[in-house]
């Protein structure tokens, strides 16, 4: 049924269009979203202090980094688009992934994509509204509307989508950066009393372990996005040398802009001020750039577009990923046979976030989003560890020291366990969506001998899916659909698939 649509799927391959550049873009444009402008305010509330939440920023960030170092090696091991699901997948067995796919596909990626487009229009829509709040139906129209034009890039072209990616990543920077230099202004000028050591590290209430653990989270949503060039691959030229390039650029520059971000807003606001900004950069702007506040909504919108553009870009690969391991519809592993995009797994992740658009308040959802996260995180890098052990013979052009795995583990373990205690619903909220794709696994992937008319639906709603989208199957490299046994044979010292040719 495949060949009805057009020509020879054999011939339709993904487009290897993402160099050293694009691939930092990916990383720094899904990283620099939102969050920066969300999450201060909840670092700061559960923190207690401006000292503290400053470490927490700088912390997150490090974390962070050795997250991004496990990946690399997993991503040049497993060289798969995928990301966390791929590797989970590959090492733990089908249930594993399907259920990281499913907590990912049904609310992590929606709901992160919903909150960032709503962030998007409050922006766009404050100086319409400068007095009172933008109107609840103003918000989510105009939030569709742009992840309506979003999706239509992505669908239109890989190349397009890159470069808008790439224009307004230098734009979120430039945005960040007249922030910093404000605040670096207001420094010199003297106004540093918040930040020195007396007043940052003093606090009304001492903070619990389990509040600063929810500090953490907050943060984690903001640094969210450090793991996505991973999702993308095979569309990556040369994965195996930009890939971990990418990365070591990329967040260090994150940390570096975040943490410089928040001294900015501290040294200008007091923290009363920030934790009753509904929008901080706003207040920011309004409060030392007079006449030019305008400047700062529509800097943050322009970074809330790259940030929308990157996460579809990216979120559409792991449904993309799924459906060619027969966890999701088949038709979502297919491609356009001229533009070789993703339509089917775009138009699924942008139908899924406006469901969650029109359910009503998202932010409460930043919570159970950056716990599974977490979770999602843990399970992988843990899976690095397990998988060092299963094939210790198994080629790794990167190899990362054991210590940075087991430090991150270490801390990941700590902040679950804290976050379970001081906010058990939340968490089991996020336990009980991940968990209620167990029954979904077995009936729709684990179930072999469905009845005839459940294949014949499924047949004819592929085929006609197909025909709406004028997609194919794609044809892979030999190293991409190779078995990892398959990729290096150590005792010949040499790659099997080079030794078969």
């Amino acid at each position: 049924r495949t060949g009805r649509t057009g020509p020879d799927p054999g011939r339709v391959t993904l487009k290897k269009e993402i160099g050293l550049l694009s691939a930092c873009t990916i990383i720094i444009g899904n990283i620099i979203g939102s969050g920066i402008f969300i999450s201060p305010k909840g670092v700061l509330e559960h923190s207690g202090s401006v000292g503290l939440a400053l470490v927490v920023w700088v912390l997150g960030g490090c974390i962070a980094a050795l997250g991004s170092l496990c990946y690399a090696e997993l991503g040049v091991t497993i060289p798969k688009s995928g990301g966390d699901y791929s590797y989970v997948t590959e090492i733990f067995g089908g249930l594993m992934g399907f259920l990281l796919l499913w907590s990912a596909v049904l609310i992590m990626y929606p709901t992160t994509l919903a909150v960032i487009a709503l962030t998007f229009s409050s922006y766009v829509l404050q100086p319409v509204f400068p007095n009172c709040v933008p109107p609840y139906m103003a918000t989510r129209m105009l939030s569709a509307t742009c992840l309506l034009l979003l999706t239509w890039v992505n669908c239109s072209s890989v190349r397009m989508a890159t470069r808008i990616q790439d224009v307004f990543t230098v734009g979120k920077l430039m945005a960040l950066g007249l922030i910093i230099v404000v605040g670096l202004v207001q420094i010199c000028n003297g106004n540093y009393e918040a930040l020195t050591p007396q007043v940052a590290f003093s606090m009304e209430r001492t903070p619990s372990v389990g509040q600063i653990a929810l500090a953490f989270l907050q943060a984690s949503f903001a640094f969210s996005g450090w793991n996505f060039l991973n999702y993308v691959t095979e569309e990556v030229v040369e994965p195996r040398r930009n890939l971990p390039r990418a990365i070591y650029i990329s967040i260090p520059l994150v940390t570096f802009v975040y943490t410089l971000t928040n001294i900015a807003y501290f040294s200008s606001m007091s923290p009363e001020e920030l934790l009753s900004s509904n929008a901080v950069a706003v207040t920011f702007g309004e409060k030392l750039l007079g006449m030019f506040s305008v400047i700062m909504p529509i800097s943050v919108a322009l970074s809330t577009f790259g940030g929308i553009n990157g996460y579809l870009f990216t979120s559409s690969r792991l449904c993309f990923s799924g459906a060619r391991e027969g966890h999701l519809p088949s038709l979502l592993a297919m491609i356009h046979y001229k533009n070789c995009t993703p339509i089917p797994a775009l138009l699924v992740c942008c139908a899924a976030t406006i469901v969650i658009l029109c359910i009503g308040e998202t932010h409460n959802l930043i919570n159970y989003v950056s716990f599974i996260n977490y979770l999602s995180y843990g399970v992988t890098i843990a899976g690095l560890l397990y998988y060092r052990w299963k094939k210790p013979n198994l080629y790794r052009p990167i190899k990362v020291n054991l210590l940075v795995p087991v430090c991150y583990l270490m801390f990941w373990a700590l902040l679950l366990g804290f976050s379970l205690y001081s906010e058990p619903v939340v968490c089991g909220v996020g336990l009980v969506i991940m968990l209620t794709g167990v029954p979904v696994y077995f009936l729709g992937v684990h179930w072999k001998e469905k009845p005839k008319c459940i294949y014949t639906f499924i047949e004819r709603a592929t085929y006609v899916g197909q025909r709406l989208c004028f997609v194919v199957f794609p044809q892979f490299d030999p190293i991409e659909i190779a078995t990892p046994s398959e990729w290096t044979d150590r005792s010949s010292g040499r790659s099997s698939l080079s030794a078969n040719s």
